[in-house]
């Protein structure tokens, strides 16, 4: 069995239409420049209120991934 060494960070997407998105916008913004990502992990979720309305989520994701 071989053995892995992980790093984290936090990243927080964010998108009109719902919390899935935002999470996946955050991941695959960080997919540009990251590689090797293996999990995540929902830290915080909020939203933006416009005129009573949810306008936008805001959702800070843990992201783990393996390093060379």
């Amino acid at each position: 069995m071989s053995t892995h060494t992980y790093k984290h960070i936090e990243l927080t997407g964010s998108s009109e239409e719902g919390i899935q998105q935002a999470i996946e916008s955050a991941i695959a913004k960080a997919g540009e420049t990251l590689h090797g990502m293996r999990w995540f992990e929902v830290i915080d979720t909020r939203g933006h209120l416009e005129n009573g309305r949810v306008a936008h989520w805001q959702v800070t994701i843990k992201v783990g991934f393996t390093l060379d």
